[in-house]
C-alpha cells in the first residue's frame, strides 16, 4: 500500500477520477434501491449520482490536457490511510436515514482528507490540487443539501421517515414482540412446575432450557412459514423467523438461567424478579411501538403471565 505523499500530481489526479466514480456509482445504487418505497430520496440519490459523473468528466480532461491520455488505475484501497466507503449493500439494508448520514459523510470525509493532506505536502502544485479537491468536495455536500431541500422538503422526508418506521415494527419489532411474549410467558409453566415438584434447581434450569430452545425452534419455523411478506410488507420470511426464535429462545433463557443458583428459595426470588422485568419490558416495548397505553399493556401481560406462574406453581405443587 502507498503512502498518499508519494503519489505524482499525475496519480493524485487519477485517484480523484476514480474516487468520483465510485461516488457516483454508490449513489446511483442507492436511488436503484429506493425508488419504490423513497422515490423522493432516490431523486436525490439520482441527482447526486449526475453531479459526480460531471466532476468525473471535468476532472478527465483536465488530466488529459496537463498528463495525457492513459489514466493510471490509483483506487482509495491503495493508498494507507484513505477514507474508505462502505459498499452500497453494507448500507441499503440499514435504513432510509442510515443511507442520508452515509451520503453526507462521504462528501465530508473525502473533504476533510484532501484539505488534511494538503498540509502534509511541500509541493505547491499538490498543495493546490488538494485544496481544489477540498473545495470541490465541499460544493458537493453543499449541492447535496440544496437537491435534498429542493427534492425533499420536511413534509415529504416525514412521510418517508414515517413509512420506514412502520416497515421497522412490522418487519422487526413485531415478530422480536410475538417470540419475547411467547418465550417470556409460556415457558413460565414448565419451569416453575417443575421448579416446585422436585425443588431442585438443577432440575429447572434444564426444563426451561429444553423449553426455551425448542419453543425458540418452533416459533422460528412458524413464523418463517406464515408469510412470505409479498402482500403483506411483512419482510423476508427468514430474517423474521430468525428474530421471533431468537427472541423467543431469549425471553424463556431470561428466568431460567437464576436456576443455576444452588439454593432453591434464593434462586425463585431471583428467577421472579426476572420475570417481572421481561414482563416490563414488552409492556414498554408494546408502549413505545404498538401504541398502547402503557398501563393498559402492563395490565394485559401482568395478568396473562400471572395465569402462567399460577398453572405453573399449582401443577408442580400439586
Amino acid at each position: 500500500m502507498r503512502k498518499f505523499t508519494d503519489l505524482t500530481q499525475a496519480e493524485i489526479l487519477a485517484l480523484a477520477i476514480a474516487n468520483e466514480e465510485e461516488d457516483g456509482r454508490i449513489y446511483a445504487d442507492f436511488a436503484h434501491q429506493l425508488r419504490d418505497n423513497f422515490p423522493d430520496s432516490a431523486g436525490i440519490f439520482s441527482e447526486m449520482a449526475n453531479e459526480e459523473q460531471d466532476h468525473r468528466r471535468r476532472l478527465i480532461d483536465l488530466y488529459a490536457e496537463r498528463f495525457g491520455n492513459h489514466i493510471p488505475l490509483v483506487r482509495r484501497q491503495d493508498v494507507a490511510g484513505f477514507a474508505q466507503r462502505r459498499a452500497p449493500w453494507q448500507v441499503q439494508h440499514s435504513g432510509i436515514d442510515t443511507i442520508r448520514r452515509h451520503a453526507r459523510q462521504m462528501e465530508l470525509d473525502a473533504a476533510r482528507f484532501y484539505r488534511q493532506a494538503a498540509t502534509r505536502t511541500s509541493d505547491p502544485a499538490i498543495r493546490k490540487l488538494l485544496g481544489d479537491l477540498a473545495e470541490a468536495e465541499d460544493a458537493h455536500e453543499q449541492a447535496a443539501g440544496a437537491i435534498e431541500l429542493k427534492l425533499l422538503p420536511a413534509s415529504k422526508r416525514e412521510t418517508e421517515d414515517d413509512h420506514a418506521r412502520r416497515r421497522f415494527v412490522l418487519q422487526v419489532v413485531q415478530p422480536g414482540l410475538v417470540g419475547l411474549m411467547d418465550g417470556s410467558v409460556s415457558t413460565l409453566a414448565p419451569v416453575f412446575a417443575a421448579a416446585f415438584a422436585t425443588h431442585l434447581p438443577w432440575n429447572a434450569f434444564l426444563v426451561g432450557m429444553a423449553a426455551s430452545v425448542g419453543a425458540g425452534i418452533s416459533m422460528g419455523f412458524a413464523e418463517a412459514a406464515s408469510d412470505d411478506g409479498v402482500l403483506s410488507g411483512r419482510g423476508a420470511p427468514l430474517l423474521r423467523g430468525l428474530i421471533c426464535g431468537l427472541m423467543t429462545t431469549l425471553g424463556g433463557i431470561g428466568h431460567t438461567l437464576p436456576f443455576l443458583i444452588n439454593d432453591f428459595r434464593v434462586a425463585l426470588v431471583v428467577a421472579a424478579i426476572v420475570v417481572v422485568i421481561e414482563l416490563a419490558i414488552i409492556s414498554w416495548i408494546r408502549w413505545r411501538y404498538q401504541d398502547t397505553p402503557f398501563l393498559s399493556a402492563a395490565i394485559q401481560i401482568m395478568f396473562g403471565g400471572g395465569l402462567v406462574f399460577a398453572a405453573g406453581v399449582l401443577i408442580g405443587s400439586s
